[in-house]
């Protein structure tokens, strides 16, 4: 969503002064009252999509990935507020107004809604992740009214852990419709990139994870993976030079060795090899 956009909707006429709104030094960080509270895999998980986040079209310091991070999304109701256990929104520095770490993300000082939201099920939110909570007149909106009719967020993601479901939802003509799951496994079409279910170690912890895919349909490895097979290849290379040279002496040393031969054989018939 674009900024003028939401200041047309949320005031009629876009003509608001950014200077003078609250920023996310204006509004609270932390709601120790709210439910759903980070777990150590909601700690994890969301590093894990963080790491593993990048998009071919858009660069890595133009990418601002959140975690339990409040976002402000009612500039009418400036406290009202979400807290997706992980989004990421594009085309936004990385730092806010480059320079500083976010506090909180406050979408009118912003001027971009999230491009995907994944909610981490719980049974404290679950129902509310799942869009099966009803909002009353007076009352903040549901998640999913917020993520799907406010922000209009292209695609919500929901993983279940304790089932292994994951579900995922595209923004469809203002309504958000089932992704289809191939092979545990989805396509954001829009950014380039899928998510799915990976069986593998992270943090010395093993078990299933959410990561993200690249066009190739290969796993995006974290910086610390990427590292790890740079070295590898460092010393593959390395392995293949040795090799290259160990074959260039073997083969200098049969050369030296035949001509040593040959030239013990024309002494013998009487003649100076040095002569040649």
């Amino acid at each position: 969503m674009t900024l003028s956009r939401f200041f047309v909707e949320q005031t009629g006429d876009g003509k608001l002064d950014k200077t003078k709104l609250p920023t996310m030094y204006d509004l609270p960080s932390e709601d120790p009252e709210e439910p759903g509270l980070p777990d150590e895999f909601h700690d994890l998980q969301p590093q894990l999509l963080s790491a593993t986040f990048r998009l071919s079209m858009v660069a890595k310091n133009q990418i601002f990935t959140g975690t339990d991070l409040s976002l402000y999304y009612d500039l009418r109701h400036p406290l009202w507020h979400k807290r997706p256990d992980w989004f990421a929104a594009l085309n936004v520095p990385r730092l806010y107004d480059g320079s500083d770490l976010r506090l909180s993300y406050v979408v009118w000082q912003e001027g971009a809604s999230p491009s995907v939201v994944v909610e981490l099920l719980s049974p404290g939110t679950e129902k509310e992740d799942l869009g099966e909570t009803i909002s009353y007149a007076g009352a903040p909106p549901t998640k999913w009214e917020v993520y799907e009719r406010i922000l209009q967020v292209p695609y919500y993601i929901l993983y279940d852990r304790y089932s292994g479901i994951l579900r995922g939802y595209q923004l469809i003509d203002e309504q958000y419709q089932r992704l289809e799951i191939e092979d545990n496994c989805f396509w954001l079409t829009d950014l380039k990139v899928g998510l799915g279910l990976w069986q593998g170690e992270y943090e010395g912890i093993t078990r299933q994870w959410l990561r993200w895919v690249d066009e190739q349909g290969q796993w995006i490895p974290t910086p610390l993976e990427q590292a790890e097979q740079q070295r590898e290849q460092a010393n593959q290379l390395r392995m293949q030079a040795d090799q290259k040279r160990e074959k260039a002496e073997q083969e200098r040393a049969q050369a030296r060795a035949e001509a040593a031969r040959l030239a013990a054989k024309l002494r013998e018939l009487g003649i100076d090899p040095d002569s040649f």
